[in-house]
């Protein structure tokens, strides 16, 4: 029987190392839901997996665009259906793994995209409303229209939230509101991985250094080397936004490092709005315990249930048992 398995939770938290464990228990290949690990070149600012670990396990929507191409939610709503489909059909289990929650809940709820079609002078009246009163001011804005949608999206993704408000102002409603849902015809684990507040700031941080000692400065001057411009949406992201300031001489490389901690902090605290510890359709487990047996055998669990659903549908059926 089709199904899916999702791994979720706050950035720096271990989903994918534990997806690539499970995949490789369970003949899984890897859907991204990370909405930067999309772009090319960009990969230690991303934690993108490693080209060994891409070796050993297939991942999709890695790698798909370049930074100043533009990405869409009904984009990657698009292409990882398509993607997860492409795997149950190869009798393989997908497992859709990351931290972007719209991304996430987009797939596992069945959401409609509001298909509105872009307004270019509303845009431009908005740019320019970015330019002369901040990219701030229209997330606000953001925040009193659509405060579920902007929980979301970075502060500093002028692109997403210009979107967001053009679909507010063109349907009269909040974008939230109108991603209508239809469940899936298939039924889901969400796996979700967390920790203690303290436990999960040391991992991030630990991260930051890691990237900084990976040489993420080098990526970034290698991505202005290529003609991507620091104010591409691409390249507002954590990390990128910090070491970018940095090479134009905005700020000493410490303080760049700290200002990427803290936002990483605060990017996880919204990632928590989104997957909330008291929902109901997740399976919580706490990554300072040894999760990956319980993790197993929950997946295991989960498989074997299918298969007894299909056994019992096979003997039940006429079609399929026609001596009945």
């Amino acid at each position: 029987m089709k199904c899916l398995v999702a791994v979720i939770g706050p950035t720096a938290v271990g989903k994918s190392r534990l997806a690539l464990r499970l995949a490789q228990d369970f003949d899984g290949e890897i859907v991204n839901s990370d909405s930067r690990q999309v772009y090319r070149y960009m990969d230690v600012g991303t934690a993108k997996p490693s080209s060994a670990d891409r070796s050993l396990i297939p991942h999709h929507l890695i790698d798909i665009i370049n930074p100043d191409e533009s990405f869409s939610l009904a984009v990657y709503h698009k292409l990882a259906g398509e993607a997860i489909e492409d795997i149950q059909q190869r009798c393989k289990l997908p497992l859709l793994v990351g931290g972007s929650g719209l991304y996430v809940w987009s797939i596992i709820e069945g959401w409609k995209i509001p298909q509105v079609p872009p307004n270019a002078q509303l845009r431009h009246g908005l740019e320019t409303k970015a330019k002369e009163e901040g990219v701030y001011a229209l997330y606000q804005e953001l925040e009193k229209a659509d405060p579920v949608a902007a929980a979301e999206i970075m502060p500093t993704n002028l692109r997403r939230i210009i979107r967001a408000l053009e679909i507010c102002q063109a349907t009269g409603q909040p974008v939230s509101q109108l991603w209508q849902k239809q469940a899936l015809p298939f039924p889901v684990l969400i796996i979700g991985l967390t920790t203690r507040r303290d436990d999960l700031y040391h991992r991030i941080d630990s991260r930051v250094e890691e990237m900084v000692k990976q040489g993420l400065v080098d990526e970034v001057k290698d991505l202005m080397a290529r003609g991507y411009s620091l104010d591409l949406p691409s390249m507002s992201g954590i990390g990128y936004r910090q070491i970018g300031m940095f090479l134009r001489g905005n700020l000493d490389l410490p303080t760049a490092v700290q200002k990427m901690k803290y936002e990483s902090h605060r990017f996880a605290r919204r990632q928590y709005a989104w997957f909330h510890l008291n929902d109901a359709r997740i399976h919580w487990f706490d990554v300072c315990d040894d999760v990956q047996e319980k993790v197993n055998n929950l997946v295991k669990a989960f498989l074997a249930s299918l298969q007894d659903k299909r056994i019992s549908h096979d003997r039940d059926c006429l079609f399929c048992n026609p001596e009945r």
